[in-house]
């Protein structure tokens, strides 16, 4: 891949990373919310959301470190 084509790609997934980690912050302060009102059982199970947008946050820095190591064997 041209580093031209790669850059914009890889600001393409650091914001879908930003987005899904916006989310799991919100879910986060809601389960937290929960807890303080002494809803515990609720709060970990509103707090279990949060998992696979950790997960898809993680392969997309994955893939953007790769894009990033790509581009620049490229030079």
């Amino acid at each position: 891949m041209e580093r031209a084509s790669i850059e914009p790609a890889i600001k393409l997934i650091i914001a879908e990373i930003h987005i899904r980690l916006s989310e799991a912050t919100r879910i986060a302060k809601a389960a937290e919310a929960c807890v303080q009102n002494g809803a515990i059982g609720e709060g970990v199970e509103v707090s279990m959301d949060i998992e696979q947008l950790i997960y898809e946050a993680g392969r997309l820095q994955d893939a953007a470190s790769l894009l990033n190591r790509l581009s620049r064997e490229q030079c």
